[in-house]
């Protein structure tokens, strides 16, 4: 528990949390009461509790559900509701220039620019970059045949997401491109909102019901595809819509249904040797002697402990060729972005990243890869205000960098 380990107080781990739950519940506790409301304000969500219980107790559900309930006394933040909606992206571009560590997770949104050499090789187009930061990439790699997809599905939808589609729509689109490399019809479906993964957190499952609900009639008009995900947070509460609606006699057979179509990109690239054979060919006429890159991999709380989901993410990155891997200490503790929490809390926020980033530090690695918006905007902005030349990067941008054109 990150907030246990950087705050020391029993009532800031997932125990104690419980017994306030438990203490509310029974009616010992007043709903209103303030310490209470503090220490489960202070949870960051990552669920890696869930991960070392060795009961199978569901907190996260167990702490959505409290805060809905505390919701009667204490209304959600402003800023949750302000988060969850699309003005950042458009006031994104017009805040101003004093606001440090928001501008700076803005940054750490914009797309990485690769170049690519006469000898085929992409490298990252960022100043201060030494000159071995290369992936190398070949132009015209065949898709792949229609054989070496035989066992995976010929057809995905891609969730557009809000903060994805917002400031992340250049990691959208390298996603449509590396589905369709690997072998994928990509097909586009209207009418998606907000997963509800920021209301779910914040309390309001009311809020996040009514956009599943959305969601799930909008992925109905695609019956025969998997949907896609490329942020580690939408998946996990897209996976869920049947818990979310579980009283609900209408849509509950309709959500297991959707949620069940759910997979993060890295499962349906992890197929197979599909990708590792479209990267094979792509690079085949790659020089020997290129200079090799060094990645590091974070994974996101809510694909590691929340989805389970840690061999695939890995599994991909070691498909890129002159690429080594260095593995990440602590790399199961979270970067303190938790959804809104970097902006409520921002000082144990803070506290939970400083470990993180001396951890990068010490890979000396080019490219920290993970797969969601926030990590890679909490722990991007992090690397920024501390002069560091390592950049944070969705792995699958990295994925399409390597294919080319």
């Amino acid at each position: 528990c990150p907030t246990y380990v950087n705050l020391h107080d029993e009532n800031d781990s997932p125990r104690g949390r419980l017994v306030l739950m438990r203490r509310l519940l029974d009616g010992e506790l007043a709903l209103d009461n303030s310490d209470v409301g503090e220490h489960l304000d202070r949870c960051l969500g990552c669920r890696a509790c869930e991960t070392a219980c060795p009961s199978g107790v569901p907190y996260g559900q167990l702490l959505e559900a409290t805060r809905a309930t505390m919701q009667t006394v204490r209304p959600v933040p402003p800023v949750a509701r302000f988060r969850a909606t699309r003005l950042p992206a458009w006031l994104a571009r017009r805040v101003p220039k004093r606001l440090a560590f928001p501008l700076a997770m803005l940054a750490s949104s914009a797309p990485v620019k690769f170049a690519r050499t006469k000898r085929g090789e992409v490298r990252r187009a960022a100043s201060g970059v030494s000159g071995a930061s290369t992936i190398t990439a070949a132009s015209g790699a065949t898709t792949a045949t229609a054989s070496s997809t035989a066992t995976t599905p010929a057809t995905v939808v891609l969730l557009q997401g809000c903060v994805m589609r917002g400031l992340f729509s250049h990691t959208n689109a390298a996603t449509a491109r590396v589905m369709q490399r690997a072998g994928y019809s990509v097909e586009s479906v209207t009418g998606q909102a907000c997963c509800g993964a920021l209301h779910a957190h914040a309390g309001d499952l009311e809020g996040a019901r009514e956009l599943a609900r959305i969601n799930i009639a909008a992925f109905e008009r695609a019956p025969g595809a998997l949907i896609a995900v490329n942020s580690a947070g939408c998946g996990a509460m897209l996976k869920e819509y049947a818990h979310l609606l579980h009283d609900d006699a209408q849509w509950h057979d309709r959500a297991s249904a959707v949620a069940a179509r759910v997979r993060d990109v890295s499962e349906l690239l992890a197929q197979g040797d599909t990708i590792l054979d479209v990267v094979r060919d792509a690079t085949a006429t790659a020089a020997p002697d290129a200079p090799r890159l060094r990645i590091t991999y974070d994974p996101p709380c809510h694909l590691m402990h929340a989805q389970r989901i840690t061999r695939e993410p890995l599994a991909v990155l070691g498909t890129l060729p002159n690429v080594d891997l260095i593995a990440l200490a602590d790399a199961d503790q979270c970067c303190g972005s938790a959804g809104i929490y970097n902006l409520v809390e921002p000082d144990t926020s803070d506290a939970v990243l400083e470990p993180k980033l001396r951890n990068i530090h010490d890979t000396r690695a080019d490219f920290v890869a993970t797969g969601n918006p926030g990590c890679l905007m909490q722990i991007g902005a992090g690397l920024l205000r501390s002069g560091s030349t390592t950049r944070a990067v969705h792995p699958i941008e990295l994925l399409d960098a390597a294919l080319g054109d």
